[in-house]
């Protein structure tokens, strides 16, 4: 992930931009309505963004015809939830195809369905699951998970695409995914820790945000205050 401009056959780029489409929909109704209902986050909001397309664009090449790099979907799928951090996923997809080359616009709905749809849906999930350890240990695994489950959708895509004359499906998957697992399993606990800090520092300094938005619980207000 990125795939790269014009290297899935058409029709797996048209599918693709179909199953994306309704989470994108779904998403920019729902970010319409957070703004309307919360205008103080737009700042915040604009971080997550940034901070996506940053990290994103650090990319290494990896299996042929695509790279790796960190997401940065994790940070966005906590404070905002998963349908906005499809929609700055989105937008900081389509700003790589146009200005960096990274990815492209007929692989752009591969590229939201794993990076800015699957990733931040997992992640949040694994959030939820690991919030009882507390905040900082959930917030690395859903940035952890959003990273690293972006590349197995990305290796199952490639999968469907290029099967193994001999394996197929599953015989390109495992060498897909053994490919990326080499560079993306570091990248993935590197952005899950670099997550944590952020948060750590929003913790400290935009306390009253991560109330609103529900991040911080109990104590956990009384130690941010």
């Amino acid at each position: 992930m990125h795939i790269a401009e014009g290297y899935l056959p058409v029709s797996h780029a048209i599918a693709w931009s179909v199953a994306a489409a309704p989470f994108v929909v779904h998403g920019v109704v729902t970010l319409s309505r957070r703004v309307a209902a919360d205008p103080e986050s737009k700042l915040l909001l604009g971080a997550c963004g940034a901070f996506c397309f940053v990290l994103s664009a650090l990319k290494i090449p990896s299996v042929t015809g695509s790279c790796s790099h960190p997401t940065g979907t994790g940070l966005g799928a906590v404070l905002f939830r998963p349908p906005i951090m499809t929609v700055l996923g989105t937008i900081t997809l389509v700003f790589q195809a146009l200005l960096l080359a990274h990815g492209g616009l007929t692989t752009l709905g591969a590229n939201v369905f794993s990076m800015a749809v699957i990733g931040p849906w997992v992640g949040y999930g694994c959030y939820l699951l690991t919030r009882r350890l507390g905040l900082l240990p959930a917030v690395f695994a859903g940035a952890f998970a959003a990273d690293l489950v972006t590349y197995c959708v990305t290796s199952a895509q490639l999968a469907l695409a290029f099967p193994d004359p001999q394996g197929g499906f599953a015989g390109a998957l495992a060498k897909f995914g053994g490919v990326f697992a080499v560079t993306q399993l570091p990248l993935a606990v590197s952005e899950g820790l670099l997550t944590v800090l952020v948060v750590r520092l929003l913790r400290t300094s935009a306390a009253a945000d991560l109330i609103r938005l529900g991040v911080l619980r109990g104590r956990e207000k009384a130690v941010a205050s």
